[in-house]
């Protein structure tokens, strides 16, 4: 396989597996889809961590499979590729991706649909599709302005060009930067660390952020607020309440 699964204390980990630069191509993009719906699924992944190994988390898309393909062949396969990374954006379990080495073209659009990113300082990201005549056709458009904003994500997908960790980091495009050794051990941490918290006041809180952005404010707040009553339904709001109350707070062993 591709892509693979461990599930271990709470939290899974999707492993890219395609040696040596963890390409992206139509198998392994199928296979990202169907281990984002099975974690979705299974209650015992309570968070996610995406990870491409040591050397590299993901170079791109497979160049050589894309060439020998047209136009006709690319307006279907263009919906697949977009809903496989879309399936891991909407995983509704708290996303760390851990990436080492390169994340370019579809390796950065898939850490782009991480709810957190913890980079090495080695890495290198960024969307060089322009250079091949391109434009990112996996979320890149979209998922980079998003959290950079336009300004900064024009300038990167225009330009084609790769950022290091630290100006990555600067632009909001990455979240930490670790030494290259420690990065799955610190994405591990923090998926574990909220793996132990209240599973459904994790998926509102991720539904409400993420819905919030594709809508006007006061759709957001209505989103919000349905959540936010519906928790109080939960035998975790019961339990982080009573241990507030009983304990002081932070001490609530969920569920």
């Amino acid at each position: 396989m591709t892509v693979n699964l461990e599930v271990a204390d709470g939290v899974g980990t999707i492993r890219l597996d395609r040696p040596p630069m963890n390409a992206l191509d139509i198998a392994t993009q199928d296979r990202l889809r169907e281990l984002a719906e099975e974690v979705t699924r299974r209650d015992d992944v309570r968070a996610v961590v995406v990870w491409g190994g040591e050397k590299v988390f993901a170079a791109g898309a497979d160049i050589k499979e894309m060439q020998v393909m047209d136009h006709a062949a690319m307006v279907v396969r263009s919906k697949a590729l977009q809903e496989a990374f879309t399936a891991v954006a909407r995983i509704p379990k708290p996303v760390v991706a851990a990436i080492t080495g390169y994340a370019l073209g579809g390796g950065c659009e898939l850490a782009l649909c991480a709810d957190f990113r913890i980079a090495a300082d080695n890495a290198k990201l960024g969307q060089p599709e322009i250079l091949l005549g391109l434009i990112p056709g996996a979320g890149g458009t979209q998922r980079l302005a998003r959290l950079v904003g336009p300004s900064k994500a024009k300038d990167l997908i225009f330009t084609g060009r790769q950022v290091k960790a630290d100006e990555a980091l600067a632009l909001g495009l990455v979240d930490r930067v670790v030494p290259a050794a420690e990065v799955h051990a610190q994405a591990h941490a923090w998926a574990a660390r909220l793996a132990s918290g209240p599973a459904l006041a994790l998926r509102a809180a991720k539904e409400c952020v993420d819905a919030g952005l594709e809508t006007d404010i006061d759709t957001g707040l209505a989103v919000e607020r349905t959540w936010f009553a519906g928790l109080f339904a939960t035998e975790d709001r019961d339990i982080g309440m009573r241990s507030f109350v009983e304990e002081g707070p932070g001490k609530a062993k969920f569920r």
